[in-house]
């Protein structure tokens, strides 16, 4: 059998931003306002940092306005608040990231809460998750949907066209990545089975799936021998691990060269899922922006 073929998420997510800063001009030569991302980061986690630097960098790129409130990690739950207000408040702000982890005094629940679900470009408030969980095969997706379950979406239909009939396997129940994704293949018409750490001989779960989502977060959890023949394995893990050298790499949550020697189509770790997330959230800012102009989302 011949290796997988590569899903190279780098690649279309280039062509998304492409396509996103098309729109962008698109909207601004109809006399409206660039759509405007605004980032709130509590505290200097470094990595936090690193992440909110991209997300702005690549608004700015595709034509939108980016603004940054930077709290310090002391800052009170009250001030995390009124700053999501002004937020809130501000016509020229269209989307609205609050980076996670929060600073331990600060209920994450109620912030997420408090952001306009209009502009909730992550997509992770309550009502927007309703929407999610309730929207059918025939609905038009106009709200936002989670960056990476959306980017996984966008792969899968790149690589295999419909999705309607295949068997896909989540592997992890998170509310940010497995129980999203699976809605949305549900949407597509999959027969969906989530599977968790309780899950019963989960190696021969693995193998009858068409489509194997793994996002558990355990280095080179998922084996090539857990693998169906020519399926789609879509790996959502990012794990640091040492490396000969003394250094540390970047692997996912699929032993990646096994599965290559047996999937159909495979995302790398890094390159697969990690550079659509960033996409999706400048494509979720465009599409809270022709909504507030009036005009109907692109379609997904």
């Amino acid at each position: 059998m011949a290796e997988a073929k590569l899903i190279d998420g780098k690649a279309f997510a280039a062509g998304l931003r492409q396509r996103v800063a098309a729109g962008v001009a698109a909207l601004i030569a109809k006399g409206r306002p660039e759509p405007g991302l605004a980032t709130v980061l509590v505290g200097d986690d470094p990595a936090s940092q690193v992440y909110v630097r991209s997300k702005g960098k690549q608004a700015i790129e595709v034509g939108m306005t980016s603004v940054h409130r930077h709290l310090p990690a002391s800052a009170s739950e009250a001030a995390v608040l009124a700053g999501i207000a002004e937020l809130n408040a501000d016509r020229n702000i269209h989307g609205i990231l609050v980076q996670l982890p929060l600073p331990q005094q600060v209920d994450t629940a109620r912030v997420l809460l408090a952001v306009d679900p209009a502009k909730d470009v992550d997509g992770f408030h309550p009502m927007n998750v309703g929407r999610l969980g309730t929207a059918t095969s025939a609905a038009p997706l106009d709200f936002p949907v989670p960056c990476t379950p959306l980017g996984i979406s966008m792969l899968l239909h790149d690589a295999l066209g419909s999705l309607a009939g295949r068997h896909a396997v989540v592997v992890g129940r998170s509310t940010l990545v497995g129980r999203p994704v699976a809605q949305l293949l549900l949407r597509a018409d999959c027969t969906v089975t989530i599977a968790h750490s309780r899950t019963r001989d989960l190696p021969a779960l693995c193998r009858q799936a068409d489509i194997l989502v793994a996002a558990v977060g355990r280095p080179e959890f998922v084996r090539g021998d857990w693998i169906k023949p020519g399926a789609a394995v879509i790996d959502v893990g990012i794990n640091r691990v040492p490396a000969a050298d003394g250094k540390s790499r970047l692997v996912g949550d699929v032993a990646f060269d096994e599965a290559r020697a047996v999937a159909g189509h495979l995302t790398p770790v890094p390159g697969g899922v990690g550079p659509m997330t960033v996409a999706c959230l400048i494509f979720n800012t465009l599409q809270q922006a022709r909504r507030a102009a009036g005009l109907p989302f692109v379609a997904i």
